[in-house]
């Protein structure tokens, strides 16, 4: 198939599935079409079928702020017909969906059909979606789609709870490649840098935002390291880190925590921790949690979200509600303080991840596109 696929290019979930199943489906033999705003983060290297076509909005006087919206469905309006597109794969609803749409009806005017199916990823659903200003557009967007998925049963419920959607949305699960996410040597000398005196290592991935609560993972750090001889390991830049780097330096720990901001290669980091670390005020699935679990990391976060659906509490990880500090600093503490303990939900976390493996879960996503094709078919 000829595929294109919109996604915001950022370390966000949804750029990071949107990219890295577009890098998938190329090695399936598919023709990928990036289409956005800037080159995606993790389109590294070359593929002969993999192509990249940046939006330019262009600036005018006129407009104080930028009409994205506009560019996006004229460029995708060029690709569908340049490039002979079978099908549009749309990732974040907003304003990727209302775009495609629009699209998609100037392209029936040239006599060209064009079926699209729109990936809910999270916050589109579950924070920004339902803003009064945007509500309508989304829940039109979606119910216009011709295929919609979601990233897990809890996003699904959210979409059919907040807005006024009929259509029938597929739960088609986030993935790792576990040719990439691997066990790392926690006796080398990268590890070593982190913890020169063989301390346990905490490891955190995310954006940074407020909804990640990084101020609950210092919080847990703090306790366990009172016990347990700990670093802590922040992965991710964003509007939190600034205020953490504060804390952490007039806390004078800073030879403690380690900031590494965004990292291309995240892979060759995750693993090196203990414990993987997400009290997230909501995650709609959690694919830095199932990173960390395909490296052997098992995962102490909260139980909020699409989080229960991967992280079974007891065997590749524990949870607590969200906020609760005490709780997931027992549960961290409880990992690392036995070594038997820790194996075994390494072991679990690993067996875990092995069902979101990239080459089980993007097949789905090939079914799911001939069945939307079939449908649209005259």
């Amino acid at each position: 198939m000829n595929l294109g696929i919109v996604c915001y290019p950022t370390y966000g979930g949804s750029g990071v599935v949107a990219t890295e199943l577009g890098k998938a489906l190329s090695l399936r033999g598919h023709n990928v079409h990036f289409i956005t705003y800037d080159r995606p983060v993790r389109l590294d290297g070359f593929a002969h079928n993999i192509f990249y076509h940046q939006v330019s909005p262009e600036k005018y006087p006129l407009f104080e702020f930028l009409p994205y919206e506009s560019a996006l469905a004229s460029k995708l309006v060029e690709v569908v017909q340049f490039a002979r597109l079978d099908l549009l794969h749309v990732h974040y609803a907003i304003p990727h969906a209302s775009s495609t749409y629009l699209a998609q009806q100037i392209l029936a005017e040239r006599g060209v059909r064009i079926p699209f199916v729109t990936t809910l990823h999270g916050t589109d659903i579950t924070l920004v979606g339902k803003e009064e200003a945007f509500e309508p557009v989304v829940s039109f967007s979606i119910n216009r789609s011709t295929g919609v998925t979601a990233v897990s049963e809890y996003l699904r419920q959210a979409t059919y709870a907040n807005f006024h959607v009929t259509r029938p949305i597929e739960v088609i699960p986030n993935f790792v490649d576990l040719s990439r996410f691997q066990r790392a040597d926690k006796t080398g000398e990268l590890r070593k840098r982190f913890t020169p005196q063989g301390e346990k290592l905490l490891v955190h991935v995310s954006n940074f935002r407020r909804i990640k609560r990084v101020g609950d993972v210092y919080a847990v750090f703090k306790h366990v390291r009172t016990e347990v001889p700990t670093r802590l390991l922040l992965i991710g830049d964003g509007p939190e880190r600034a205020p953490l780097e504060r804390q952490v330096h007039e806390d004078g720990l800073h030879g403690e925590v380690f900031f590494l901001g965004n990292q291309g290669g995240i892979e060759q980091v995750i693993g090196l921790g203990d414990v993987f670390l997400m009290p997230s005020e909501t995650e709609s699935f959690g694919l830095a949690a199932l990173e960390a679990m395909a490296c052997g990391l098992p995962v102490v976060c909260s139980n909020a979200g699409g989080l229960p659906e991967l992280v079974c509490h007891g065997e590749c990880g524990l949870y607590a509600d969200v906020g609760d500090v005490a709780t997931l600093s027992e549960h961290t503490l409880r990992l690392l303080s036995s070594p038997d303990e820790l194996s075994r939900f390494s072991e679990a976390a690993y067996a875990r991840a092995q069902r979101f493996d990239v080459t089980a879960v993007v097949p789905r996503y090939e079914d799911y596109y001939q069945a939307v094709r079939a449908a649209n078919s005259p």
